[in-house]
């Protein structure tokens, strides 16, 4: 067994290297760190040698060729190279098994599909998670703990390397979930891309925005819009290509756009409170924490001065309360030398902690 799983458990044995990861961005970085972390023999190359060097110095195994053939390898490029560098692996590589770990299963499956090639040991796959931000800079051992990663399941998948990249998955800390290669579209299109494009085309409301308007800006605009800020060239390239799953959610969307604007147009305060009620179901239904129910939380708000150490000094004051922190947001006020912290907790313990904050000096309210 290797140590050094999630909050210190040990990890299970892991895939067996060496491991050739190709493409050293995100997401290919932080596999080949998770995989060096986790003990395993991986190396690292990307089409721009200084990006592949970044990755390496950051503890994402080697940036030299292997010497023995790897025993898998993790196509990790942008999704319109998907394709063609899986294609190379599988030619290049004829004793390893090859996945993927792009967002789109369909079309890289298509163009290989065309080809002449036994795709048995081709095993795509798709980690969830990321971050609006990009490049090897901001890749982490730990990117993916604890989070879902889909191994697409197809028929002519040899049995040994689907075992081989849930092996993978496993070593890197993350929850294997098998799917089929249209649920996996459509679920992304339905929890990813869909919010994603609805987050950018939000945000692009404030490009002209007066300044006196972008004054009043808080928390939850900045909740909404946050992952706009992710690389528009590569997201183009998500949404172009699966765009058979995401234009049904957004013709369903525009269909209740529409009837939203008709309600306002007449006053019809039911049609408005019916769209929004439906927004709260559909918030419950996301899944809660280690994918188990979504449990009631209740939010305990309370300044916090822009200093070091108080956000420490609150969390402190939190753990002596014995109260979890689920969540938390910081608002924070340009006009103003300090922030406020919204935390999230179980409902029956949201007095207990406004108590003790009020207590310890904290101005705290539910």
């Amino acid at each position: 067994m290797a140590s050094g799983g999630v909050d210190g458990a040990p990890l299970p044995d892991p895939v067996v290297g060496p491991v050739l990861v190709v493409g050293a961005g995100l997401i290919g970085a932080s596999v080949a760190m998770a995989l060096t972390r986790a003990g395993v023999e991986t190396f690292i190359h990307d089409i721009d040698p200084t990006v592949a060097h970044v990755a390496a110095s950051r503890g994402a195994g080697s940036r030299h060729q292997p010497g023995p053939s790897p025993r898998l390898v993790v196509v990790a490029t942008p999704p319109d190279q998907l394709g063609s560098e899986i294609a190379r692996a599988l030619v290049d590589f004829p004793g390893a098994v090859v996945t993927d770990v792009g967002s789109i299963k369909s079309k890289p499956l298509a163009f290989l599909e065309e080809s002449s090639l036994d795709l048995g040991r081709y095993v795509g796959s798709h980690p969830m998670a990321g971050s609006e931000r990009s490049g090897p800079l901001a890749s982490s051992a730990d990117l993916f703990d604890g989070r879902t990663w889909a191994v697409i399941h197809r028929p002519d998948c040899d049995t040994a390397a689907l075992q081989r990249v849930d092996e993978l998955v496993r070593t890197c800390g993350a929850v294997v979930v098998h799917m089929s290669t249209t649920d996996h579209d459509r679920a992304v299109a339905r929890v990813s891309h869909l919010p994603h494009v609805v987050a950018a085309l939000t945000a692009g409301r404030l490009v002209d925005a007066p300044a006196e308007h972008l004054t009043l800006s808080g928390q939850g605009l900045r909740d909404v819009t946050r992952v706009a800020a992710g690389d528009p060239r590569l997201w183009c390239q998500i949404v172009t290509a699966n765009a058979d799953a995401l234009g049904v959610l957004l013709r369903q969307l525009r269909t209740e756009i529409d009837g939203l604007i008709e309600s306002l147009a007449t006053g019809d305060h039911s049609g408005v409170e019916a769209m929004l009620a439906a927004g709260v179901v559909g918030t419950a239904a996301i899944p809660g924490k280690h994918g188990g129910p979504s449990v009631t939380l209740a939010t305990v708000s309370a300044a916090i001065p822009d200093e070091p150490g108080a956000l420490a000094k609150l969390f402190a004051d939190a753990a002596d309360a014995k109260v979890n922190i689920e969540d938390l947001r910081i608002d924070h006020d340009p006009a103003r030398a300090f922030g406020l912290v919204e935390i999230d907790v179980a409902e029956g313990l949201a007095e207990r902690l406004t108590s003790m904050l009020r207590a310890r000096g904290w101005t705290a309210h539910r």
